[in-house]
């Protein structure tokens, strides 16, 4: 018996059987043989509308459901269970959560309820080197039950109408807008949201199968019985590579013990490992990391996924009337699997363009677009996660990614805060970027050299694309900002459409962090 098997029977629930549930779903994914499904079919009729918005996925799609509701429009939510919030907090930094305060979906009272935990510093450590410190990044655990409940009830109190135990069965877009079915139930809407996630049935249908370009595994468990747990770990490492892949760890305190997190950066390869062997070396390696023998640990929950990323992201509507938000678009970088933090980022752009396009009535397909457009700054951190990874034939030095990781972090650390934390925050900025290629060149002058051989040419020709890109919108990011005043002047339909490319440029060129204005 593994030690997977060993400590996951004696958790509560049936975590093992649920491993293995995704482990298979992990594994056609690899092999190829996931089914393509129909669910969104199309007609040119038109049909009697009774709903401006219909949500499907309730976890993350009642963030920007009770949003929508508080300004008054007709807003329905489908969630295939029951809405709640799961056990294991959310880590976010208090300044991202400062949105729901300034789209008054929650007051500061409220904000301080959904904290169950909160700690500094957060350590950067990589086998072999020195560890950076910073502070007030992921620092802030939020309990989803009680943010979920909070915003459900908001949600109700504004009109908004739940479904909950009501899986989406299908969709037809027809000339005006959509027909949601879902069990007994038949919803006509102007415009459909999909937050059903990465394994949403029509992000499938859209992707046509595709194979995902990257996938980030992941496993961890809550745990009491650490001796030190006031201080998190936001990426370290204490192995070189090893079966083709660099182990990372995450950690923070959590409200009923520690949290730890073994994950990795690979492609969906047939040969690349289960979840299941990805937690036998968790626990394996978990007594070395923090320094504690797994007798003496209390397990509490088991936690495991895999989150693909696709180059082609965020996610293009496919067809009119139907918009994915959340993990279902792909908005978050190749190297975070935390769908909670980039929708919070997101909340209150996606929130006005779709406020906008409901009240222009813009919501075809090109338009709908716009609410997801390209950004550079996301597009350019590609390269960093193919740095951090190896191809399953691949044959680089084994501490490469440790020694590579650790010179470009005590470049950012040397830069400052400025420079380090939108970046540990998901957020690139092209005079970050810059400062640090700068930094790393002068102190490391061979260092591109051993980064070309492992993540190939053609990618770094991509990502140089990608740079310069970035370069651009933050150029004209500035330009955008001083036409604010003239664009307000315009109808409702060109108003959407210059709004939109103001938000692409602000967004795209990470200005969006901290106090921006605009």
């Amino acid at each position: 018996m593994t030690l997977t098997t060993q400590i996951l029977s004696q958790m509560p629930g049936t975590p093992l059987d649920e491993l293995r549930r995704v482990d298979a779903l992990w594994q056609s994914l690899r092999e190829g043989t996931q089914p393509v499904p129909t669910v969104v079919q199309e007609r040119r009729d038109a049909i009697d509308l009774a709903w401006d918005v219909v949500i499907c996925g309730g976890t993350l799609g009642i963030l920007l459901g009770a949003a929508l509701a508080q300004r008054g429009w007709r807003v329905a939510l489908l969630e295939r269970g029951v809405l709640r919030g799961r056990d294991q907090e959310w880590n976010i930094s208090r300044q991202e959560l400062q949105v729901f305060v300034e789209l008054a979906l929650l007051s500061e009272a409220e904000l301080a309820q959904t904290i169950a935990t909160s700690f500094n510093p957060s350590r950067i450590a990589f086998r072999g080197s020195p560890p950076v410190q910073v502070r007030d990044v992921l620092n802030i655990g939020v309990d989803p039950v009680v943010l979920l409940e909070t915003l459900k009830q908001k949600f109700l109190t504004h009109g908004g109408q739940l479904f909950e135990n009501t899986p989406v069965d299908g969709a037809i877009v027809h000339a005006n807008g959509v027909t949601v079915t879902a069990g007994q139930h038949t919803l006509k809407t102007r415009l459909m949201l999909d937050a059903m996630g990465h394994f949403s049935p029509i992000v499938q249908q859209a992707r046509q199968g595709k194979k995902p370009d990257a996938v980030c595994l992941v496993v961890g468990t809550c745990a009491e019985g650490f001796s030190h747990n006031t201080s998190g770990d936001l990426i370290a490492t204490i192995t070189p590579i090893q079966k083709q892949c660099q182990y990372f760890w995450e950690a923070f305190p959590a409200r009923d013990g520690r949290t730890t997190y073994l994950f990795t950066y690979l492609d969906a390869h047939p040969d690349r490992p289960s979840l299941e062997t990805l937690f036998d070396d968790y626990f394996r390696l978990l007594p070395d990391y923090q320094q504690v023998s797994l007798e003496q640990l209390q397990f509490k929950r088991a936690l495991f996924g895999f989150f693909p990323c696709y180059r082609q992201s965020p996610l293009k509507p496919r067809w009119d009337y139907i918009l994915p938000i959340g993990d279902s678009s792909g908005s978050q970088s190749p190297l975070s699997f935390g769908g909670f933090g980039a929708m919070i980022r997101h909340l209150s752009r996606l929130t006005s363009g779709i406020h906008a396009a409901l009240e222009s009535d813009t919501l075809k397909r090109d338009a709908l677009s716009r609410l997801h457009p390209y950004q550079p700054n996301l597009s350019v951190t590609w390269l960093f996660q193919r740095s951090m990874s190896v191809g399953i034939n691949q044959t680089i030095n084994p501490n490469q990614i440790n020694e590579l990781l650790a010179i470009v972090f005590q470049a950012m650390e040397t830069l400052g805060d400025p420079v380090i934390k939108p970046f540990l925050q998901d957020v690139v900025q092209f005079s970050a970027l810059f400062q640090t290629l700068a930094q790393t060149t002068l102190t490391q002058p061979t260092i591109a050299l051993k980064i070309v051989p492992q993540v190939g040419l053609p990618t770094l020709i991509d990502w140089l694309f990608h740079y310069i890109a970035l370069a651009a919108y933050a150029a004209l990011y500035p330009l955008a900002r001083s036409l604010e005043p003239w664009m307000k002047t315009l109808p409702p339909v060109p108003r959407y459409y210059c709004d939109r490319w103001r938000e692409a440029l602000k967004y795209g060129s990470g200005r969006d962090y901290g106090k921006d204005e605009g």
